[in-house]
């Protein structure tokens, strides 16, 4: 049986649950009923094993826990004597006796049901009359390890995630990341490593700080697999919401993962791995969220750890807690001579240029970009994720950049790379496809600086696109027709995005004009800044700024100076500015012949109404 047709088979269990359950609650009660299942299955042959064990275990009063992971063979057990088929044999105490046989699961795995609030879906589904149909369901499914491997389950569990997800999208942005935009960032955290990661036997971390239901954690695993099956993923991750969490501890269980590794709380205030080092890290964190709820321990790291805790370089607008998560990844990098760390992470677009020089964003950018950690940012289609219609990028960051881009950003912009859904989900009306998806990740590996080229015909329909790297002739556009060329990768050094912002003043004058010097202290005999005249001027850090100051200022302030003292470095990454076309407005002849034209004919129109 294939994922497909497993979740198809499980995804029927919505039939029984219309009208009691809305259809964004479904999840509650079949995502938590298949991991019951396969958990009952995978432990059914070595049931009678655990059972002895554990009744001369507490009969001897030893602590039964270890013995009875090593007979189960799993990292879990269940000391019940019950199991689901025999649970049906007892339709009057199906309620007491499906609660007490969850209980009877070692604790990581109660947990999960604790987190999915299984009892009260229990509670619900008895009073509904649906409890023991819906059981009756589950236990007709064949889960068995034998029949369904981890790989397979894994993909059925994660397709029951999807549905759920899409159903319900008002809030699924929170949890659930696109499986595109996770496919395009493992891609591109992966593809200059293939080399490495092909090896017989390699073993690798992924990390996850914002796991959600656990997406991609997935995606991440499923590629390795498919790079080289011999190759072994450990995943890693925290999450806050509880179902969520519940979800993503599941999935790591079905797929065979140490759900120790997958830790519940917030990351911001209280770490789950601290210490710990990745090697490669994947987050999406939320957007434009403010940080007051965690201010408090953030800001007593920050100040009583500095370099040494996970804040450092500074503090963003607690209006925006983005660059918090960025920052926390940043301290979870394996040292580069280690071997290093690579990861990527969705932001909005404020982290790229809020806050002036000297303020807590700018001084995030300014170490990100100073120790030569970022090697992409790429700019995604709007409408992808389903619960905002924002600009949405990736950041790839490393402290083991090839040889080739040390020193040097590549900004990729992929916003056009999208085709139009079938359905909408929410505010997700687009979607990439494979093929954009592996011509992304293509820019980004040959890291080159590209155009994306649109041959239109006379009438300005769009005939074709097609990717020109530099120094590329493009198409040519046929008779009465152009084609037109607008930047797709760009390659800067990481200086171009620094900036120094001096700040320009000018003497204090009387009423008549004339300048007033100083009379008292250090002023005494000097010129007065007059604070109503007093402007800032940002000079790129490649350019003097006496240079920019004789040209720029001086021609239009010969009284004017800079205050040395005030100077302050800050760094932006004004990415849409780097794609802007300008395109030249149409001849005014033209412009005012269409006038005349529409004149007229309202003119005509308003001359029969008359008649």
């Amino acid at each position: 049986m294939n994922h497909q047709n497993l979740s198809s088979f499980i995804w029927s269990v919505a039939d029984l649950l219309r009208g009691d359950y809305k259809q964004s609650d479904y999840g509650k009660v079949i995502l938590p009923f298949t991991v019951l299942r396969r958990l009952d299955c995978v432990l059914e042959a070595t049931k009678a094993k655990v059972l002895a064990e554990f009744a001369a275990k507490k009969k001897a009063g030893l602590n039964p826990d270890p013995f009875l992971l090593r007979a189960s063979g799993q990292s879990f057990y269940n000391t019940s004597d019950l199991d689901l088929r025999k649970l049906m044999g007892d339709q009057d105490h199906i309620s007491q006796n499906l609660y007490a046989y969850v209980q009877a699961f070692s604790p990581a795995v109660r947990d999960i049901f604790e987190r999915f609030s299984f009892s009260t879906q229990i509670d619900k589904l008895a009073k509904s009359g649906l409890l023991y149909l819906v059981t009756e369901k589950f236990v007709g499914i064949d889960l068995h390890p034998e029949t369904v491997d981890n790989h397979e389950m894994g993909l059925a569990f994660e397709e029951l995630i999807r549905k759920f997800a899409e159903l319900s999208n008002e809030t699924a942005g929170e949890h659930f990341t696109p499986r595109e935009v996770i496919r395009l960032m493992v891609n591109l955290l992966f593809v200059e490593d293939d080399e490495v990661l092909t090896k017989p036997g390699v073993v690798r971390t992924v990390y996850d700080p914002t796991a959600g239901t656990g997406g991609m954690l997935s995606v991440a695993g499923e590629h390795l697999a498919a790079l080289n099956p011999q190759a072994r993923l450990t995943m890693f991750g925290q999450e806050l919401n509880d179902e969520s969490y519940a979800i993503c501890k599941a999935d790591m269980l079905i797929k065979g993962q140490d759900v120790g590794n997958i830790v519940a709380g917030n990351t911001l205030s209280e770490d789950g791995h601290a210490h710990s080092k990745f090697d490669y890290m994947l987050s999406n964190p939320p957007f434009g969220v403010e940080w007051k709820k965690v201010e408090k321990e953030v800001r007593r790291e920050f100040e009583t750890q500095g370099f040494n805790g996970r804040f450092g370089p500074g503090l963003p607008s607690v209006s925006d807690g983005s660059l918090l998560f960025l920052l926390h990844l940043l301290s979870k990098m394996r040292p580069a001579s280690d071997g290093g760390s690579r990861f990527g992470i969705v932001l909005n677009g404020s982290p790229l240029f809020t806050g002036g020089a000297g303020s807590g964003a700018s001084e995030i950018r300014r170490y990100l970009l100073e120790n030569d950690l970022v090697e992409a940012i790429i700019g995604l289609p709007t409408d992808m994720f389903y619960n905002t219609g924002i600009s949405t990028y990736v950041w790839i960051v490393s402290n083991r950049k090839p040889v080739l881009r040390k020193g040097k950003v590549q900004l990729i912009d992929a916003s056009s790379f999208w085709q139009k859904m079938r359905k909408s989900l929410g505010s997700k009306r687009k979607e990439m496809s494979e093929a954009q998806i592996a011509e992304v990740t293509k820019l980004f590996g040959s890291f080159a600086e590209a155009q994306l080229a649109t041959v239109l015909d006379a009438d300005g329909k769009e005939l074709a696109r097609q990717v020109i790297l530099a120094g590329k002739r493009p198409p040519a556009a046929p008779q009465g027709g152009k084609t037109k060329l607008a930047p797709l990768s760009r390659i800067f050094p990481n200086e171009a995005f620094g900036y120094r912002t001096i700040t320009v003043e000018r003497p204090l004058r009387d009423e008549k004009g004339d300048i007033l010097l100083g009379t008292k202290g250090k002023l005494k005999g000097r010129l007065q800044a007059d604070s109503a005249l007093r402007d800032s001027e940002n000079v790129p850090l490649a350019e003097e700024i006496d240079s920019y100051f004789r040209r720029e200022v001086l021609p239009h302030a010969p009284d004017a100076w800079i205050d040395d003292e005030k100077t302050k470095v800050g760094y932006e990454i004004p990415f849409n500015r780097h794609f802007y076309v300008f395109e030249a407005p149409r001849p005014l002849a033209e412009i005012d012949a269409d006038l005349a034209q529409v004149t007229a004919s309202i003119k005509t129109m308003i001359e029969g109404l008359a008649a």
